[in-house]
């Protein structure tokens, strides 16, 4: 199906009326028709498919069926449905009102805040509405003049007719006026901060409840100057576009167009009916219907005499992702631009003592936390992608089993996505490393590249063809539990002489102690043994033996263009790349007479898995 046409949720809010469905021919049956939610994913009151063979399923079910390609990759950066269209029908004043920004919303709603607009469809004469303050007010008047209801006597009122529009940014305090009709287009959010309710009760006898402190601390009370930047839009943002169609049937009475992958279609039939056709779906429309096309339909055509609001999901402006690489030591987290540049970064000790939950909460703090400093909005936030230390289910986002943090069956991107309001994609931390050298690192001009990342334990990250390579089974790439000594020294996965129980910090650690008595890093290693000490020579010498067997088996296996070595690798230097060379070149298969691969140090460091991770979005 490319077509859906969606019964509303319909709403019965004491200031409504009913010319929906006197004049819009929407169905309901109570006295007060108020709102009729067109498009909408929102819990509190889906629309449902009424036509083909998904009748009678709302439309999340149909996306949670279909899956999320039929949003378009635009909503990618949306965890929810991204918008909410409505029809309101004001038969009396609403109240006076306001709505968060995202950042204050999460925080205390925890859900996003509203930015909308209002299309007016109908307004009697001399109808108007509140939009904005008169000028400037202090925050005490602002308070003063709730508490003692003087407050419309410094609110800006619009006289409306049909036609105008108004885009109603987050803080921005406003309200509707009787005897008007509004098609609403808003982020998928039902917060609402009431402020002022002309004395009106609900329909338990008692004064509808204000917000005041809530409403003091969101709202903008400066005059709003319409600056005309939507043009030639009726209304654009990071969270819609709308455009307005008429066709009057005669010069004008077909148009064609076409729904990219990027964006589903959404088209409000405000007056008129005719036919609209796309792909093998072929059906009439009339004046009160909505009707959404799913991305990637093609060429679609409306034929007749209709106005019309069509609402699309752009790209984007100035998006920023965010990297997390959750190791054994430390927690890196970093904000991503679209240039692959950090824009903040943090480490923040790895407690094994907590809970992977308490992990995930402290995680989701910081990143909020880093997102307020830098003043950008959650908004602005594409996602969250996450590396993890461990074998890791990708489609779910749950780590499976992590010997080295200590993880078990976690299921990593619900929490985190239970936390931030913005898509989760968890991975392996060395394949985020990996992801990260060849977006912005040492393997950039590579298409086929292996990376091992040393710390606790040994990561790693297998791209072919410029993707990661998953294997077809949960688990698949773990490079470092190769065995390249039998019955060799027993690993942290139980088996016996994997590649990790010899190069990995903690091997390094342990050789150090017991043949030089002292504990070493390996840049300290390595720099003791440049000095000409001959302990650390021998040790040294058998580090890069083990290293070399190891990098001459993955050479055989895939014969990359490329083999990065990061980590703690990384951080001491590049002395140990001839020897490294010179080995895999002897001897892996074929010797000098093939191509070896190039072997090269990570060259994003420590943040490689950070903005790794950012890439999984």
């Amino acid at each position: 199906m490319s077509i859906l046409k969606l019964k509303p949720s319909c709403k019965d809010y004491i200031w409504g009326g009913r010319r929906l469905a006197e004049e819009y021919g929407i169905e309901y049956d109570g006295e007060i028709l108020a709102e009729a939610w067109e498009l909408s994913c929102h819990p509190d009151g889906p629309s449902v498919i009424v036509n083909g063979s998904y009748a009678g399923k709302t439309l999340e079910e149909y996306i949670e069926k279909e899956g999320r390609d039929a949003l378009g990759t635009h909503c990618r950066r949306f965890r929810d449905f991204p918008i909410l269209i409505k029809f309101i029908d004001a038969k009396q004043n609403l109240s006076v009102q306001v709505h968060p920004d995202n950042r204050y919303a999460l925080k205390n709603e925890g859900q996003y805040g509203k930015t909308e607009m209002w299309y007016v469809m109908d307004a009697k004469e001399g109808a108007f509405l509140y939009y904005g303050f008169k000028r400037e007010i202090s925050r005490e008047e602002f308070e003063k003049r709730i508490r003692e209801d003087t407050l419309l006597e410094v609110l800006n009122a619009v006289p409306v007719q049909k036609g105008d529009v108004l885009f109603i940014e987050s803080g921005t305090i406003h309200a509707i006026g009787q005897d008007i009709m509004i098609a609403e287009i808003q982020q998928n959010s039902n917060v609402t901060y009431r402020v002022y309710d002309y004395g009106r009760v609900g329909r338990d006898g008692k004064k509808r409840d204000l917000h005041i402190e809530k409403a003091l601390a969101v709202t903008n009370r400066v005059p709003i100057i319409n600056s005309g930047k939507c043009y030639p839009h009726v209304a654009d943002c990071d969270y819609f576009t709308v455009d307005k169609l008429n066709l009057d049937g005669k010069k004008m009475k077909k148009v064609e167009g076409t729904v990219e992958e990027d964006s589903f279609v959404s088209i409000l039939i405000l007056d008129g009916e005719g036919r609209i056709a796309c792909g093998d779906d072929d059906i009439p429309y009339k004046k009160g219907d909505s009707l959404f096309l799913t991305a990637g339909s093609g060429a679609y055509s409306m034929e007749g005499s209709c106005d019309a609001l069509i609402t699309t999901i752009r790209d984007k402006a100035a998006p920023v992702r965010v990297g997390v690489d959750i190791g054994g030591r430390h927690t890196k987290i970093g904000l991503v631009d679209a240039n692959q540049e950090l824009l903040a970064y943090r480490e923040i000790l790895f407690d094994m003592e907590k809970s992977p939950k308490d992990t995930l909460c402290e995680i989701a703090e910081t990143i909020l936390d880093m997102l307020e400093e830098k003043k950008i909005g959650i908004d602005q936030c594409i996602g969250v992608g996450a590396g993890v230390a461990g074998t890791v289910q990708l489609e779910e986002g749950a780590v499976i089993y992590s010997n080295n943090i200590g993880w078990e069956r976690v299921p990593a991107a619900e929490i985190l996505a239970g936390l931030l309001p913005v898509p989760v994609q968890v991975a392996n931390n060395a394949d985020c490393a990996a992801l990260g050298e060849a977006a912005a690192g040492a393997a950039k001009n590579y298409q086929d590249v292996l990376m091992l990342t040393v710390g606790r334990g040994v990561g790693s990250g297998i791209i072919l063809d410029g993707k990661i390579f998953g294997g077809g089974r949960t688990g698949s790439g773990e490079l470092g539990h190769m065995v390249i000594a039998e019955n060799g020294r027993t690993c942290t996965c139980g088996r016996k002489g994997c590649l990790e129980a010899y190069v990995s910090g903690s091997a390094v650690r342990r050789e150090t102690r017991e043949k030089l008595g002292k504990e070493m890093e390996l840049e300290e290693l390595f720099a003791l043994a440049e000095s000409g000490n001959p302990e650390a020579q021998a040790v040294t010498e058998d580090y890069l033996r083990k290293l070399g067997i190891g990098l001459t088996n993955l050479t055989n296996i895939f014969r990359p263009q490329a083999i990065i070595l990061g980590g703690s690798l990384a951080e001491a230097g590049k002395s140990f790349l001839r020897p490294l060379r010179a080995m895999v070149e002897r001897d892996c298969f074929g010797g000098k007479r093939t191509e070896a691969p190039e072997i090269e140090v990570a060259a994003l460091g420590r943040r490689a898995g950070v903005i790794g991770a950012a890439n999984l979005l």
